[in-house]
C-alpha cells in the first residue's frame, strides 16, 4: 500500500522571536532598585 506524499508547506514561515517580557521586567527591576539604593546610601552620607 503506497502512502501518499507529504507536500512541503507552502510557506515555510521563521517563528517570530520574542522577547521574554519577564525576564526584561526582572532585569530593569534589579537595576532600578540598585541605582535607588546607590542614590539613597550617597544622600545618607553626606
Amino acid at each position: 500500500m503506497s502512502h501518499p506524499k507529504k507536500r512541503p508547506p507552502a510557506m515555510k514561515t521563521k517563528p517570530k522571536e520574542t522577547v521574554n517580557k519577564k525576564a526584561l521586567i526582572w532585569v530593569l527591576s534589579s537595576f532600578a532598585a540598585i541605582a535607588i539604593l546607590m542614590a539613597v546610601l550617597l544622600i545618607v552620607n553626606n
